[in-house]
């Protein structure tokens, strides 16, 4: 009894000394690009602090950790206009923060990296789903919160062949970008044992997008588009570019669902997640932004997390000890999601759940039941390490 008292007093002691100390700050940087995307919805309209508002809710979740550790986290934004350099902004943060939040393209997310490889600064990537950043383009600098392509279109064909809808119709848009996630989703209908029964491609032949004689226009247009297909369970849409897929549901030729990016969509996170503890954290989030938490929102947090658990754990704000203990055997961040993220060493991917929503409920959480894996069942989303090509440098 004396020995768990005496304990007892030498963590308060510890406590107070921590408290008393001058905390060690460490800097954490979010680049972005400037400017918000357009949506086909109107209430899907991404707000201007979308990414940047779940960061500066996560730096508050680390400094009252960090009251007790002896460290205080600070968050510095900055924004990247059309033409602007984004080497020069990521240089320019790293002068003050050695963790760097990204939000970029893939392209600009590589030559930041590769800029900044000297220089120690860790970056993760919060927005960019690109197969290639984990794979043949992959950097040993950059840590991927977000999920990739493969373990959204894997997330979602494991709920679709659980189902029994294995007989898909597949329309793809003619951006670059729609043609990566079908990429996906053929790999996840042959890896699961889906069949693609016809492909379409949907043009996008510009034009304004919401016109007064839109819906009559669209009523007409759709069922047209996707009549005199073979049977088919489900009608899966790759529209990354925003062009078509809201225009599917309920205007299809044949009554049947739609999935991919429209109707039931993968995502890493959803203001309908409401298991696992995430409505305290939705309401935090709300009170402090007037809005709902975006995936976004969810990746940035992630990834301010991942810095609060590692400098927690290792009680140092040495980059170089800190990104040693995220690639090890040992870290792991709670994510309101049902188990505990960890990270991917051959390809510094996080391994986490994927949500499928409606867009007013989660319909279901992949993995999904039976789709078993020698190491963790989230692995059964994206690359395994046998079919990476990374090679970290």
């Amino acid at each position: 009894m004396i020995r768990w008292l005496l304990g007892l007093i030498g963590l308060a002691f510890a406590a107070t000394q921590a408290l008393a100390a001058d905390p060690v700050e460490i800097g954490v940087g979010y680049l972005g690009v400037a400017g918000t995307r357009s949506t086909l919805s109107l209430v899907e309209q991404p707000a201007e602090n979308d990414g940047v508002a779940g960061a500066r809710l996560a730096i508050e979740d680390n400094n009252t950790t960090g009251k007790f550790t002896g460290q205080r986290f600070t968050l510095e934004e900055r924004r990247i206009k059309e033409g602007e350099d984004p080497v020069q902004a990521a240089t320019a943060l790293a002068a003050k923060n050695g963790f760097i939040i990204a939000d970029l393209p893939a392209d600009a997310l590589l030559k930041v990296a590769d800029a900044l490889r000297d220089r120690g600064t860790l970056l993760f990537n919060a927005g960019a789903i690109d197969e290639r950043l984990r794979e043949a383009d992959c950097r040993a600098n950059v840590i991927h919160a977000a999920p990739t392509r493969s373990m959204l279109a894997d997330a979602l064909g494991q709920y679709l062949v659980w189902k029994k809808w294995s007989r898909w119709l597949l329309v793809v848009g003619s951006h670059d970008e729609d043609k990566l996630y079908a990429d996906a989703i053929r790999r996840a209908a042959a890896r699961f044992g889906a069949k693609i029964v016809q492909e379409r491609t949907f043009e996008d032949t510009g034009g304004a997008r919401r016109t007064d004689s839109g819906v009559t226009l669209i009523q007409r247009q759709m069922p047209v588009f996707t009549q005199s297909a073979p049977a088919y369970d489900v009608l899966v849409a790759a529209d990354e570019s925003e062009v078509f897929a809201a225009y599917l549901p309920y205007r299809s030729w044949d009554p049947r669902p739609v999935a991919g990016s429209a109707g039931l969509v993968p995502r890493s996170w959803d203001a309908a997640q409401d298991q696992w503890g995430a409505t305290q954290m939705q309401n935090r989030f709300m009170k402090l932004n007037a809005r709902r938490m975006t995936a976004l929102d969810m990746q940035a947090w992630t990834a301010v997390r991942m810095i609060g658990e590692a400098t927690s754990r290792t009680n140092s704000g040495d980059v170089r000890k800190v990104a040693d203990f995220i690639k090890g055997p040992d870290f792991s961040v709670a994510a309101f999601k049902g188990t505990r993220l960890t990270l991917r060493d051959w390809n510094l991917q996080l391994r986490q759940p994927i949500l499928l929503v409606d867009g007013r409920m989660v319909v279901s959480v992949s993995p999904q039941e039976g789709f078993l894996h020698q190491v963790s069942e989230l692995d059964t989303l994206g690359y395994d390490r046998p079919e990476s090509k990374c090679k970290l440098k």
